[in-house]
């Protein structure tokens, strides 16, 4: 039987839970519960806590709306939705022990298109990185309007300046978990890992951490201050009340969630500037300059980086819903339109890589071209320049074979061989993310390995110049 760890933080004392991978501690808080107006300001500080915080509870989540994914079961991904509850700007933490010992610390930014996703989500269980020596932190931070709405009088980018936030957590507070504040490697997807690329071109990140993991994110998928005026002249349209931070406190987060609807399909197209998330989400963080195009601002010179996509990204918004087989020639190019000011260029270049594409095909290239590709290796290109050749590039093209085969190597199926948990069989079947076949025997491991050395070592396997394929 195993007895509760119980770890005194800065803050307060917590008490957790040991398993046979280590130790873990949930819904400890790193700033304070942000309700009414401070929804839209800056994270504070937390106060504190009196006696033994019960840190074996998952946290209460971020406000957020439901998300259908079709026929495919992405609650691993998303996780519960909305759990109710003020404290929600919490870490979990996995912990080989939490004695001194000052292992590799490795900070998990989830994805979800700026709305969705909590550290509840089952996908992002640390015991793998626990088990091979590596403190796994897991954080929830705003989303949505509370989190990325640009308002005048609010603090902008809050979920990123959340982000931030927490890692200063970690640097003050995490040596009493095990970890080496010194040695700090921050790793996201989609929405994470675009948050994560932020961090590179941030002044306030540098210190924060010494190499970063981008999977499947962007560094070109920020909003312009002109598109994001287009978000919140809708949101206060749709709310009745003034486009002003004064005005949204006063509402509460049930109606900020009611009228999400109202905000998808905006055309945030300009005459500067395309829509980096091709009407995806009306969420991102607002920049007046792409973080691909800002890394001297940040700590990007000092940081190494590993980044990379999957090979068949876009087929995630197309075949769940039934739309691979349903797209026509105008919906691949309606697609292009959105994110390209001469779609019939880009739309002849990838028929010509893909002859016998369908319509569906090419419109699920477009797709993961624009959302990932595109904007990951401008990152790439703009880090190698910056850092002097510290940037790794992988491409995974592993295929799952859900819904009836046709998933493929789509955007999250990386996820569950990061974490080392494919065997898992909630995540097999033919409407779950793996697919009814069970996963190469080796590749989970070769992946969490590589992303583990590299936190640990700076060296994944493969030398910068090199694109490391896993699963293609």
């Amino acid at each position: 039987m195993h007895t509760n760890p119980v770890v005194e933080t800065p803050a307060g004392v917590v008490r957790g839970l040991r398993d046979g991978s280590g130790e873990r501690y949930r819904a400890i808080p790193y700033a304070a519960a942000p309700t009414g107006a401070t929804r839209f300001a800056p994270p504070a500080p937390h106060r504190g806590w009196r006696g033994v915080r019960d840190g074996t509870l998952p946290s209460p989540t971020v406000p957020q709306p439901a998300r259908d994914f079709g026929r495919l079961d992405m609650i691993p991904y998303f996780g519960p939705g909305w759990v109710r509850g003020e404290e929600y700007l919490t870490v979990d933490i996995h912990t080989p022990a939490a004695v001194s010992g000052a292992r590799p610390v490795m900070v998990f930014v989830h994805g979800g298109g700026f709305v969705t996703g909590s550290t509840r989500a089952a996908l992002y269980d640390g015991s793998a990185f626990a088990r091979d020596g590596v403190v796994l932190v897991t954080v929830n931070y705003r989303l949505g309007i509370q989190g990325f709405l640009d308002l005048p009088g609010a603090a902008p980018n809050r979920g990123l300046l959340d982000v931030i936030a927490a890692l200063g957590w970690v640097r003050d507070t995490i040596p009493v978990f095990g970890g080496d504040s010194a040695n700090v490697t921050i790793f996201g997807q989609s929405a994470g890992a675009t948050l994560t690329g932020a961090l590179l071109a941030t002044p306030e990140a540098k210190g924060l951490f010494r190499r970063a993991i981008i999977q499947s994110g962007s560094g070109t998928g920020a909003f312009t201050p002109e598109q994001a005026r287009r978000v919140t002249t809708a949101a206060a349209a749709a709310l009745g009340v003034e486009p002003t931070a004064e005005a949204f406190a006063a509402i509460p987060d049930e109606r900020l969630l009611a009228i999400l609807p109202a905000l998808s399909g905006l055309d945030l197209r300009t005459g500067t500037a395309m829509d980096p998330l091709v009407g995806l989400s009306p969420f991102s963080l607002v920049l007046p300059v792409q973080p691909a195009d800002g890394l001297a601002d940040g700590p990007a010179a000092d940081v190494d980086l590993l980044i990379g996509t999957n090979t068949e990204e876009g087929r995630l918004y197309l075949v769940p819903q039934g739309n691979l087989d349903a797209s026509t020639e105008a919906d691949a190019f309606a697609a292009a339109a959105r994110a390209h000011a001469d779609p019939s260029t880009v739309i002849a270049r990838h028929r010509a890589e893909r002859p016998d594409a369908t319509p569906g095909e090419l419109r699920a290239a477009v797709l993961g071209e624009a959302l990932f590709e595109a904007g990951t290796a401008r990152m790439a290109q703009a880090h190698a320049r910056i850092s002097g050749g510290r940037t790794h590039v992988y491409s995974f093209g592993y295929r799952s074979k859900a819904l009836d085969g046709r998933l493929g190597a789509a955007h999250t199926v990386e996820l569950p061989f990061v974490f080392d948990i494919a065997d898992k069989p909630w995540l097999h079947g033919d409407t779950a993310l793996l697919g009814p076949d069970p996963a190469p025997a080796d590749l989970a491991t070769r992946m969490h390995d590589a992303w583990i050395a590299f936190a640990a070592t700076v060296d994944p396997g493969w030398d910068p110049d090199v694109v490391r394929v896993f699963g293609g």
